[in-house]
């Protein structure tokens, strides 16, 4: 079978799973260059072939909104090829035989979000650990039971840090963990959502046999697609109002809508891919994105922060090698920053 055979072969259907505002900002991405013609700076990866995988693919996205709703249905719906390469289905994370009903027939799965919230959790239960870990299971349940050929799933920087006992000398990578005690002991639901999560994936990808690769997403933000903003694009919104806060044990990097949906096509395409992929244009403090915000854009009131946000993170531009050893270029973060900012002005989140 030629390389663009087991392409078409392997495009017969994908499966993206996103939980409520996951698929408002990061399923929107991988969906637009999935069905898009041609996909552009991948290094390694033959356009040509990368081109037919996205023209021969058929995709099943799954909401946990209603099909009704159009905040949930309509961005993804205009999205070209939606017409006849796009099918939606209704699913609930908890409700195992919804998610069957969408994974039946698929040779892969991109589960792509989780419940991410900004702001003071109230059930972290309910309303993060639940719908991280046993969705996460049901996921990954229902692509083997099915005979999914692999399972992109996107974990979180979140499961990468806050880890303050990582050697101090040592630049955090795909070996790093999120300290779960710590989480416990200071309340970052989140981030124990993530963590509990991902290690919960890794158990059953190994007992059951299942093909599975993780990316770690930075920050990510960029163009907006959805008419709701994602929960880093909330952070950049509040940073222009003149938010203070640094997000200590919350930000490892920023990394562009694009780079993080063709990060899980390179993952999913590409045998080579194992483990886990740290996904930011580099590791760096929330104080370097906050400097770079208030020099590319003076005329907003941006608050003044230490350089040094995150005590102990060293910094470095090759945080993501093993993606950028598979040919992802990455967005500078002057770049994420002017088109996310354009993208607020121009939809009329800011002014």
């Amino acid at each position: 079978m030629s390389a663009e055979e087991r392409l078409k072969h392997l495009a017969a259907r994908t499966a993206a799973f996103g939980f409520r505002g996951g698929l408002l900002g990061l399923v929107s991405s991988p969906l637009r260059i999935l069905l898009e013609t041609t996909v552009t700076r991948l290094k390694n990866v033959p356009t040509r072939m990368m081109g037919s995988f996205a023209k021969h693919l058929q995709l099943g996205a799954c909401l946990s909104k209603l099909l009704e709703d159009e905040k949930e249905t309509k961005h993804l719906e205009s999205l070209e090829g939606a017409d006849t390469r796009l099918r939606l289905y209704q699913i609930d994370l908890l409700d195992y035989d919804s998610i069957v009903a969408a994974v039946n027939g698929c040779a892969g799965v991109f589960h792509l979000a989780s419940p991410c919230i900004v702001d003071a959790v109230h059930d972290p239960q309910n309303e993060l650990l639940d719908p991280a870990i046993k969705g996460t299971i049901n996921v990954l349940t229902a692509a083997k039971e099915n005979g999914v050929r692999r399972v992109v799933v996107t974990s979180s920087i979140s499961s990468i840090t806050p880890s303050p006992n990582w050697p101090a000398d040592v630049i955090k990578n795909e070996e790093c963990w999120t300290d779960v005690e710590y989480c416990k002991q200071n309340e970052f639901w989140y981030p124990l959502s993530k963590t509990l999560a991902e290690k919960a994936a890794w158990e059953f990808s190994k007992e059951k046999g299942l093909d599975m690769v993780v990316v770690n997403p930075g920050t990510v933000m960029g163009p907006v697609i959805s008419p709701v903003l994602n929960a880093s694009m909330v952070m950049l919104v509040r940073l222009l109002q003149g938010c203070t806060e640094t997000y200590q044990n919350f930000f490892m990097g920023s990394v562009h809508f694009k780079d993080v949906a063709l990060a899980h096509i390179i993952v999913y395409e590409n045998p080579s891919a194992t483990g886990r992929h740290l996904c930011v244009e580099a590791i760096s403090h929330y104080g370097d994105f906050v400097a770079k915000v208030a020099e590319l854009y003076p005329e907003y009131k941006i608050p003044r922060l230490p350089k040094d946000t995150q005590p102990g993170l060293l910094r470095t531009k090759n945080g993501a090698k093993k993606l950028m050893d598979l040919g992802l270029e990455f967005i500078p973060m002057e770049q994420i920053i002017k088109d996310a900012v354009e993208s607020l002005k121009s939809k009329g989140f800011i002014s």
